[in-house]
């Protein structure tokens, strides 16, 4: 005969002995947390910079290859120009969408499917004949896959996975994406030369696909699902533990109607726009023909270029390790007026020598280059919460709104005047304008007694 157990007691221990109650398994695990050597949270953070990094990289690319695509195909420059630009609206524009398609699918499968499009974007190209087919791989496939790993994904990151030095890691992965792609272009641009273009483009497809599997097997999409808490997090919180979210890339649109409703979100938006105006869009793009209009060697123009993104990896890792301290706005207005005023003495400091002057300016405006990214990453959290990322990306879509108008102005002011000095003096004002934009942004209380 079979008894049925209905007392599930512990079993009384013999005298003198003390009852043991058993652990939960989730006490135990949380219990354990603080032996583990390496928190996975870095380990996610690493592998992110590496993502990043390679994203940068396949981003600057195209933009090295307009001279042997035209001398092999006779392309216009305005027509392989076309591509560029189009992979650059992606890059900002996808950004709120990848943000939300994260939240709906996850990390891991958005970022893994956005290194296939890279590599199927840049090895087709090498079949490629005619010049509707450059839209399509490196303006299309590479411009959605490189805006599936852009600023969203960094706030993404740091969001889900840190409370203690998340403004620190967000310095560090933005360094790695906005470094990268100064940093890899003149290495692109010696490859392209000594060996043809398609030996880049293979390269780039070889690299993004051998990083699918080490997105694949060491990022999780929560904390939770590594049962560990948020670096940092207290006991009971809520960061980094998965939550059913609906909606997917139409939570983009509705987390924007939304935002919009907010002030913060349009001072935000109108200081990240100048951002990228006074950047990518004026000296990422013009520095080295504006140099060269002073009798400055191009590839003298490219080092400095490239000596840009070098010391900007201090900056905005210092951005990052200050944003847990300083309140954000301030950091804001000063990154913006700095800036400001080192693009208005620009004009001056040109010449066909790099004079120590010249060098002073990279430094500086290297340390200044994009430390504004963390502070405007913790803002943009403070201020929305959990569709902070998704905000961030409408934000970081203005950012390259903004370079793209700054990129067309400042060649039309070259054509029109014969030189980038009204350039400069614009971004330098506009500068001004995005600095007092910042300053105007109010946080929430509680935010606020964090800095107290």
């Amino acid at each position: 005969m079979i008894t049925r157990v209905t007392d599930l007691r512990p079993l009384t221990p013999p005298a003198g002995e003390v009852p043991i109650e058993p652990e939960p398994a989730v006490a135990r695990r949380l219990v354990d947390e603080p032996r583990r050597a390496l928190h996975p949270a870095w380990i996610v953070a690493g592998v992110g910079f590496v993502a990043l990094l390679g994203a940068a990289a396949f981003r600057s690319v195209p933009s090295v290859l307009i001279e042997p695509l035209h001398d092999e195909f006779g392309w216009s420059h305005a027509t392989i120009s076309a591509a560029v630009s189009l992979n650059m609206l992606l890059y900002g524009l996808i950004s709120p969408f990848a943000a939300a398609l994260m939240d709906r699918f996850g990390i891991r499968r958005v970022v893994c499917a956005a290194l296939v499009l890279i590599a199927a974007g840049a090895g087709l190209t090498v079949f490629m004949t005619q010049s509707w087919q450059l839209l399509m791989t490196w303006g299309l496939l590479v411009g959605i896959g490189v805006g599936s790993m852009s600023m969203p994904f960094v706030a993404t990151i740091t969001g889900r996975w840190f409370v203690r030095s998340r403004g620190l890691v967000t310095g560090i992965l933005t360094a790695a994406g906005a470094t990268g792609q100064l940093v890899f272009l003149p290495l692109v641009s010696m490859l392209a030369h000594d060996h043809g273009w398609r030996l880049p483009s293979v390269i780039v497809a070889a690299v993004a696909l051998a990083v699918v599997p080490l997105v694949w097997l060491f990022v999780r999409d929560y904390p939770s699902d590594a049962g560990v808490r948020a670096y940092g997090a207290e006991p009971g919180s809520d960061v980094g533990v998965r939550q059913p979210v609906a909606g997917g890339a139409g939570r983009a649109l509705r987390v924007l109607a939304t935002a919009a409703r907010r002030p913060g979100f349009w001072l935000l938006a109108g200081g990240f726009a100048v951002c990228g105006a006074s950047t990518n869009g004026l000296v990422g793009t013009h520095f080295v023909t504006a140099a060269h209009d002073h009798g400055m060697p191009p590839t003298t123009a490219a080092g400095l270029l490239a000596l840009v993104g070098v010391f900007d990896v201090v900056g905005t890792i210092a951005s990052g390790w200050l944003s847990d301290r300083v309140d954000p706005r301030y950091l804001l207005l000063g990154y913006y007026s700095l800036r400001g005023l080192s693009l208005l003495i620009l004009p001056s400091l040109l010449g066909p020598h790099t004079q120590p002057s010249m060098w002073v300016f990279i430094i500086f405006y290297g340390l200044d280059w994009i430390a504004t990214v963390p502070p405007t990453v913790l803002l943009c959290r403070e201020l929305f919460g959990a569709d902070g990322p998704i905000a961030f990306g409408w934000v970081f879509a203005a950012h390259q709104v903004g370079a793209a108008i700054a990129a067309t102005g400042a060649g039309f002011i070259r054509d029109l005047n014969g030189s980038y000095d009204l350039a400069w003096y614009l971004a330098g004002g506009l500068c001004g304008a995005a600095a007092l934009m910042s300053i105007l942004i109010r946080r929430p209380r509680r935010s606020l007694e964090g800095f107290a």
